[in-house]
Order: C-alpha cells, then structure tokens, then sequence
C-alpha cells in the first residue's frame, strides 16, 4: 500500500519544481522583461529629447535674423507748405524710430542716421546713436525731425508745386542702415545689418501725416 502511493502522480511537482516555484520564476522574468522595456523607453525618450533640443537649437536660437529698422506714425508739431507759384513745405515732428530684434541675444549697433528725401533730394536727416536693442524686444527711439524744401531743384519744385495744387498729397522717403552684431548665449556672434525704406504720405491739405508704409 506504501508503494503505491509513492508512485502516486503528484501535479504540483514538475522535473523537480513546484508549481509555486515555476510561477515565481515566472513572475521574476516578467518584472525583468518590464524594467528592461521601461529602460529601453527612457532611454529612446532621452535620445528624442536631445534630438529636438539640438534641433530647436540649431534652427531657432542660432539662426540669426537681420533686425526691422523702421519709422512708425507719428504727428507733425509744425508743418507749413507752399503754394503752386511758390512751392515749399516746412515739417516739425519727433521721429519715432524702432529697431525690433526678433533674435534670442542682443543686437548691438554703431551710430547711424536717417535721411529723409523727397523725389530723391534729400530735405532732412537725423543721426541715431549707438544702442543695443534686447533680445525679442523693440528698441524706441525718439528724435526730433525738421524737414524743409528750400534746397529742392527747379525740376523738383514743379512737381512739389503740381501735387500742392492738384492731389494735395506729397510723398516723402527715408532711408537708414544700422550695422551690429547679434550675440546669442554671451559667446556666438554674427554681424548683421538692418536698413529702412519707408514711404510716407502726407496730406498737405489736413497737414497730417496719411500713411507710412515699409520695406
């Protein structure tokens, strides 16, 4: 009767392992077959995030744009013009001025001017000291204008006296150029320069400036 049950078959033993046994090394593989997914996906995630840092790096931040160097509206303090017999005009006004950096480091720029021409004479300038214009900032500068047309050609002169008489609207132009440097993260430098074209049109009628308009 002992030997019979001796050679019984017992189902919780396998090849010398309880079934308790198999199911904890089961378990154990499981939990390393986890910590080695999750490592592996830390470690591409790592990889990705360096990637689109260096990318954004690269792309944006050391990409150095040329700053926008414009005049922007403004009202005259004095303005007087001339008739078609007798044409001039005299303007008085503050300048606005404004140099956006778009860049991620400060643009610092030498001394530089604007003149203002119409029908290519020049009828007025102002000079613009040295400055810096911050990073993703817009730099203000206010200067104080006067513009007149005594010096203008007989040619000129026509047709300021024509538009006077007629459209009642003149046409003035500015121009400028600052030079500087861009300097991102206090060590990579590149020189830049950034120019004014701006068209501005005045109603001589109303003695108001009409519109500016930039290139």
């Amino acid at each position: 009767m002992a030997d019979k049950n001796q050679n019984q078959y017992h189902p919780a033993e396998v090849n010398g392992y309880h079934r308790s046994d198999r199911e904890s090394l089961e378990d154990v593989e499981e939990a390393r077959r986890k910590k080695k997914m999750k490592w592996t996906i830390g470690i591409i995630a790592f990889v990705i995030f360096q990637v689109v840092q260096g990318l954004f790096f690269v792309l944006v931040i050391m990409k150095f744009k040329s700053p926008k160097f414009r005049v922007t509206e403004f009202e005259f303090t004095n303005s007087t013009f001339g008739t078609q017999a007798s044409p001039s005009f005299a303007l008085a006004f503050v300048a606005p001025i404004r140099v956006k950096n778009t860049n991620w480091g400060p643009f610092k720029y030498g001394a530089s001017n604007v003149t203002f021409t119409y029908q290519g004479t020049q009828v007025g300038r102002v000079d613009i000291p040295k400055g810096k214009a911050n990073f993703k900032s817009t730099k203000k500068i206010n200067l104080n204008a006067t513009l007149t047309a005594a010096n203008l050609p007989n040619t000129v002169s026509t047709t300021l006296g024509n538009a006077l008489q007629n459209s009642q609207v003149i046409t003035l132009n500015s121009q400028g150029e600052l030079k500087g440097k861009v300097t991102v993260m206090f060590m990579f430098k590149k020189t830049k320069i950034s120019k004014m074209n701006c068209t501005m049109a005045i109603d001589t009628g109303k003695k108001e400036l009409q519109s500016v308009r930039c290139s």
